[in-house]
Protein backbone atom coordinates (compact mmCIF):
# COMPACT_ATOMS: atom_id res chain seq x y z
CA UNK A 1 0.00 0.00 0.00
CA UNK A 2 1.38 3.27 -0.83
CA UNK A 3 1.55 6.25 1.17
CA UNK A 4 -1.25 8.11 -0.70
CA UNK A 5 -3.51 4.92 -0.44
CA UNK A 6 -2.64 4.98 3.33
CA UNK A 7 -3.97 8.84 3.88
CA UNK A 8 -7.25 7.88 2.00
CA UNK A 9 -8.13 4.61 4.45
CA UNK A 10 -8.70 6.56 7.60
CA UNK A 11 -11.44 9.07 5.81
CA UNK A 12 -12.31 6.17 3.79
CA UNK A 13 -13.22 4.23 7.14
CA UNK A 14 -15.37 6.67 8.52
CA UNK A 15 -17.44 6.92 5.83
CA UNK A 16 -16.01 9.44 2.90
CA UNK A 17 -16.83 8.19 -0.33
CA UNK A 18 -14.80 10.61 -1.62
CA UNK A 19 -11.91 9.17 -0.63
CA UNK A 20 -13.16 5.63 -1.30
CA UNK A 21 -13.26 6.81 -4.99
CA UNK A 22 -9.98 8.09 -4.68
CA UNK A 23 -8.60 4.99 -3.59
CA UNK A 24 -10.55 2.59 -5.97
CA UNK A 25 -9.05 5.07 -8.45
CA UNK A 26 -5.37 3.93 -7.02
CA UNK A 27 -6.06 0.40 -6.78
CA UNK A 28 -7.81 0.34 -10.10
CA UNK A 29 -4.42 -1.94 -11.89
CA UNK A 30 -5.08 -4.62 -9.43
CA UNK A 31 -8.58 -4.73 -9.09
CA UNK A 32 -8.74 -4.88 -12.57
CA UNK A 33 -6.04 -7.58 -13.05
CA UNK A 34 -7.92 -9.87 -10.25
CA UNK A 35 -11.56 -9.33 -12.17
CA UNK A 36 -9.92 -10.20 -15.08
CA UNK A 37 -8.36 -13.77 -13.71
CA UNK A 38 -12.11 -14.25 -12.07
CA UNK A 39 -13.88 -13.37 -15.76
CA UNK A 40 -11.72 -15.86 -17.26
CA UNK A 41 -11.88 -16.56 -21.42
CA UNK A 42 -15.61 -17.29 -21.78
CA UNK A 43 -17.06 -14.81 -19.72
CA UNK A 44 -14.56 -11.76 -20.80
CA UNK A 45 -16.17 -12.63 -24.49
CA UNK A 46 -19.91 -10.90 -23.16
CA UNK A 47 -18.44 -8.45 -20.70
CA UNK A 48 -15.39 -5.71 -20.15
CA UNK A 49 -13.32 -6.27 -17.08
CA UNK A 50 -14.10 -2.00 -17.23
CA UNK A 51 -17.64 -2.64 -16.92
CA UNK A 52 -17.51 -4.92 -13.57
CA UNK A 53 -15.14 -2.37 -12.32
CA UNK A 54 -17.36 0.27 -12.65
CA UNK A 55 -20.33 -2.10 -11.39
CA UNK A 56 -17.72 -2.42 -8.32
CA UNK A 57 -17.62 1.41 -7.91
CA UNK A 58 -21.24 1.94 -7.93
CA UNK A 59 -21.91 -0.73 -4.85
CA UNK A 60 -18.82 0.07 -3.07
CA UNK A 61 -20.44 3.27 -2.50
CA UNK A 62 -23.78 2.58 -2.42
CA UNK A 63 -22.80 0.15 0.67
CA UNK A 64 -20.12 2.05 2.24
CA UNK A 65 -22.14 3.53 5.32
CA UNK A 66 -23.37 -0.17 5.77
CA UNK A 67 -20.46 -1.88 5.62
CA UNK A 68 -17.80 -1.91 8.99
CA UNK A 69 -14.29 -2.34 7.70
CA UNK A 70 -11.12 -2.65 8.93
CA UNK A 71 -8.15 -0.74 6.76
CA UNK A 72 -6.16 -4.18 6.25
CA UNK A 73 -8.92 -5.20 4.37
CA UNK A 74 -10.45 -2.94 1.96
CA UNK A 75 -9.24 -4.36 -1.13
CA UNK A 76 -10.09 -7.74 -0.13
CA UNK A 77 -13.54 -5.89 -0.05
CA UNK A 78 -13.84 -4.47 -2.93
CA UNK A 79 -12.44 -8.43 -4.52
CA UNK A 80 -15.31 -9.55 -2.74
CA UNK A 81 -17.71 -7.11 -4.73
CA UNK A 82 -16.57 -7.86 -7.58
CA UNK A 83 -16.90 -11.80 -7.29
CA UNK A 84 -20.81 -11.18 -6.91
CA UNK A 85 -21.08 -9.48 -9.61
CA UNK A 86 -18.70 -11.23 -11.97
CA UNK A 87 -21.32 -14.19 -10.41
CA UNK A 88 -24.32 -12.25 -11.30
CA UNK A 89 -23.01 -11.48 -14.76
CA UNK A 90 -22.28 -15.62 -15.38
CA UNK A 91 -25.52 -16.57 -14.13
CA UNK A 92 -27.01 -13.77 -16.48
CA UNK A 93 -25.13 -15.46 -19.49
CA UNK A 94 -24.77 -18.68 -19.01
CA UNK A 95 -27.82 -18.89 -16.46
CA UNK A 96 -29.28 -22.43 -18.61
CA UNK A 97 -25.86 -24.02 -18.43
CA UNK A 98 -25.56 -23.65 -14.73
CA UNK A 99 -29.37 -25.06 -13.96
CA UNK A 100 -28.08 -27.83 -15.91
CA UNK A 101 -24.92 -28.12 -14.13
CA UNK A 102 -26.56 -27.56 -11.19
CA UNK A 103 -28.64 -30.71 -11.76
CA UNK A 104 -25.32 -32.95 -11.51
CA UNK A 105 -24.72 -35.27 -8.41
CA UNK A 106 -21.59 -32.93 -6.20
CA UNK A 107 -18.31 -35.60 -7.26
CA UNK A 108 -17.34 -36.94 -3.63
CA UNK A 109 -20.24 -35.33 -1.44
CA UNK A 110 -19.93 -36.57 1.74
CA UNK A 111 -20.85 -39.66 2.74
CA UNK A 112 -23.74 -38.98 4.36
CA UNK A 113 -26.23 -38.64 1.43
CA UNK A 114 -29.17 -36.30 1.14
CA UNK A 115 -26.79 -34.73 4.67
CA UNK A 116 -24.31 -33.89 2.12
CA UNK A 117 -26.03 -32.24 -0.45
CA UNK A 118 -27.78 -30.48 1.75
CA UNK A 119 -24.24 -28.92 2.60
CA UNK A 120 -23.27 -28.41 -1.03
CA UNK A 121 -26.63 -26.35 -1.40
CA UNK A 122 -25.80 -24.24 1.32
CA UNK A 123 -22.00 -23.86 0.51
CA UNK A 124 -22.83 -22.80 -2.83
CA UNK A 125 -25.46 -20.01 -1.59
CA UNK A 126 -22.56 -19.02 1.02
CA UNK A 127 -20.01 -18.14 -1.91
CA UNK A 128 -22.93 -16.58 -4.15
CA UNK A 129 -25.19 -14.69 -1.49
CA UNK A 130 -24.21 -10.74 -1.03
CA UNK A 131 -22.54 -10.88 2.96
CA UNK A 132 -25.26 -8.43 4.09
CA UNK A 133 -28.09 -11.66 3.58
CA UNK A 134 -25.93 -13.98 5.51
CA UNK A 135 -27.64 -12.66 8.67
CA UNK A 136 -30.77 -13.89 7.71
CA UNK A 137 -29.48 -17.60 7.68
CA UNK A 138 -27.32 -18.82 10.96
CA UNK A 139 -26.07 -21.69 9.44
CA UNK A 140 -25.24 -19.40 5.85
CA UNK A 141 -23.03 -17.28 8.89
CA UNK A 142 -21.41 -20.46 10.68
CA UNK A 143 -20.29 -22.06 7.51
CA UNK A 144 -18.96 -18.39 6.03
CA UNK A 145 -17.03 -18.19 8.94
CA UNK A 146 -16.17 -21.47 8.78
CA UNK A 147 -14.58 -20.95 5.10
CA UNK A 148 -12.51 -18.37 5.77
CA UNK A 149 -10.53 -20.53 8.03
CA UNK A 150 -9.45 -22.65 4.99
CA UNK A 151 -6.17 -21.99 3.50
CA UNK A 152 -7.13 -19.96 0.16
CA UNK A 153 -6.61 -23.01 -1.99
CA UNK A 154 -9.27 -24.93 -0.75
CA UNK A 155 -11.18 -22.18 -0.85
CA UNK A 156 -10.20 -21.71 -4.49
CA UNK A 157 -11.10 -25.18 -5.53
CA UNK A 158 -14.53 -25.37 -3.85
CA UNK A 159 -15.36 -22.18 -5.43
CA UNK A 160 -14.35 -23.82 -9.07
CA UNK A 161 -16.18 -27.11 -8.65
CA UNK A 162 -19.87 -26.06 -6.62
CA UNK A 163 -20.14 -22.54 -7.95
CA UNK A 164 -18.37 -22.22 -11.46
CA UNK A 165 -19.37 -26.21 -11.76
CA UNK A 166 -16.19 -27.27 -13.32
CA UNK A 167 -15.33 -31.22 -13.52
CA UNK A 168 -12.69 -31.95 -10.81
CA UNK A 169 -10.29 -33.30 -13.92
CA UNK A 170 -10.18 -29.54 -15.22
CA UNK A 171 -9.73 -28.27 -11.72
CA UNK A 172 -7.07 -30.78 -10.47
CA UNK A 173 -4.87 -29.76 -14.28
CA UNK A 174 -5.18 -25.92 -13.57
CA UNK A 175 -3.61 -26.62 -9.74
CA UNK A 176 -1.51 -29.33 -11.04
CA UNK A 177 -3.08 -31.97 -8.90
CA UNK A 178 -3.64 -35.58 -10.02
CA UNK A 179 -7.54 -36.24 -10.23
CA UNK A 180 -7.58 -38.26 -7.47
CA UNK A 181 -5.81 -36.06 -4.84
CA UNK A 182 -8.27 -33.42 -5.51
CA UNK A 183 -11.44 -35.52 -5.06
CA UNK A 184 -9.76 -36.54 -1.71
CA UNK A 185 -8.99 -32.26 -1.08
CA UNK A 186 -12.43 -31.98 -1.34
CA UNK A 187 -13.76 -34.47 0.45
CA UNK A 188 -12.45 -33.74 3.06
CA UNK A 189 -13.17 -29.81 2.88
CA UNK A 190 -16.84 -30.75 3.39
CA UNK A 191 -16.29 -33.21 5.74
CA UNK A 192 -14.46 -30.63 8.01
CA UNK A 193 -17.23 -27.96 7.52
CA UNK A 194 -19.96 -30.16 7.93
CA UNK A 195 -18.32 -31.12 11.50
CA UNK A 196 -17.99 -27.57 12.11
CA UNK A 197 -21.67 -26.81 11.07
CA UNK A 198 -22.72 -29.59 13.61
CA UNK A 199 -20.98 -28.18 16.56
CA UNK A 200 -23.47 -26.58 19.14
Amino acid sequence: MTSADKNLIEPLLNGDVEALAAYVQSVSPQLLAFIQRRLGSGLGRKIEAEDILQEVSSEAVRSLPQTELKADRVFSWLCQIAEHRIIDAHRHFFGAQKRDAGREVPLQAPAAGKEGGGLVDLLVASMTTPSQAFSRNVRELRLRVALEELPPEQQEVLRLRYVQNLPTKDIAQRLGKTDGALRVMISRCLKRLESLLDQP
